[in-house]
């Protein structure tokens, strides 16, 4: 009889790239099993079509409540209700709770799973529905941490691997994008500028003044990447040298594909820093109030700027003065990035 298996890591970007080698480690261990993912629409494009599930349900709860506001009681009513006869249709032998907190518990519960399986806390009340607790290791990168999972269930320890759906049509826009530009895989810089929080951002006059630097020294192409692209033009504003603006004109896997063919990707700790990552090209990542060895880029080949004030990490989404991103210089950047082109970046 067929194993099935519901996974739940509904967000955000980077946790649930994080997520994807656990995916791997349970495909390998259940080969034949039927896999499901639970996932919000911001993240959805990681998981659809992905060569190793079988299913994915989108968990539409920004829409939802978005809706609701906007006084559609009955549609998200009956949507809501679609949502979870389409997450009971499958009798679960087993779900995994990546993500730990009461909206993904409020699915587990829902799911009607045997074994449920996550771990031991009860941040917000997201252990009260679970038949399995493992301890979660705060010590560990957050990928090595959603790993204990398969590596509790029996999965071999082996090398981490991240796997993305394929999209041909990703990939020819990408290819006309960079045509348009004259552009060669390998041939430019990409920067991602943004971030969630506020305290991992770094001033727009530095990236302004790092990819002058990059475009006057290195004659390299910059091309700026991000969800909206207003924030960016701010930026390009600031700059005599030529950069492109490809902010808010690319999906999830077209990022990927971006990133990809990118010499190097200059980054705040963001989503696209874990996507570049994924991919495998190497990343020059700003770290302020948050903790690398926890939440920084994986793997070999990348390197990490921090300013290395005591305070730091604090993990704050509020700061006075958010000196630990002041604190880094376009210039100290810059040194990084023109060291790793002279010695040419090398995928991991």
């Amino acid at each position: 009889m067929q194993m099935n298996i519901l996974i739940v890591k509904l967000s955000a970007i980077g946790d649930v790239i994080h997520t994807l080698p656990s995916l791997s480690a349970l495909r390998r261990l259940y080969p034949q099993a039927h896999i499901t993912w639970v996932v919000e629409e911001a993240a959805s494009d990681l998981v659809l079509n992905h060569p190793q599930l079988d299913e994915v349900l989108i968990f539409r709860r920004k829409t939802w409540i978005k809706n609701i506001k906007a006084g559609q009681f009955r549609s998200v009513w009956q949507e809501v209700r679609l949502f979870i006869r389409k997450l009971r249709q499958r009798p679960y032998d087993l779900v995994i709770d990546f993500h730990g907190l009461f909206k993904s518990s409020v699915i587990v519960f829902l799911s009607g799973g045997k074994r449920k399986l996550g771990y031991d806390s009860l941040q917000e009340l997201s252990g009260l529905f679970l038949t399995e607790k493992i301890s979660e290791d705060m010590g560990k990168h957050a990928l090595e941490r959603y790993l204990d999972f398969p590596h509790y269930l029996g999965a071999k320890k082996e090398k981490v691997e991240f796997i993305l759906p394929q999209s041909i049509d990703a990939e020819k826009k990408v290819n006309l994008l960079l045509e348009k530009y004259g552009l060669n895989d390998k041939d430019y810089i990409a920067i991602n500028p943004v971030a969630y929080w506020k305290t991992k951002l770094w001033d727009d006059g530095n990236f302004a003044c790092l990819a002058g630097l990059i475009s006057d020294k290195l004659k390299k192409k910059v091309i700026f990447t991000g969800s909206e692209s207003a924030p960016i033009e701010k930026i390009t504003s600031m700059m005599g040298a030529n950069s492109i603006n490809l902010a808010g004109q690319t999906t999830l896997l077209e990022l990927a594909c971006i990133f990809k063919k990118a010499q190097l990707v200059v980054t705040t700790d963001s989503g696209p820093m874990h996507l570049a990552c994924a991919v495998g090209t190497p990343v020059v990542a700003l770290f302020g109030p948050t903790d690398p060895a926890r939440t920084g880029p994986y793997g070999a080949g990348h390197t990490i700027i921090r300013a290395g004030l005591p305070c730091s990490p604090c993990f704050l989404k509020d700061c006075l003065t958010i000196q630990c991103m002041k604190n880094i210089t376009p210039e100290r950047v810059f040194a990084v990035v023109e060291g790793r082109i002279k010695k040419g970046c090398r995928n991991y």
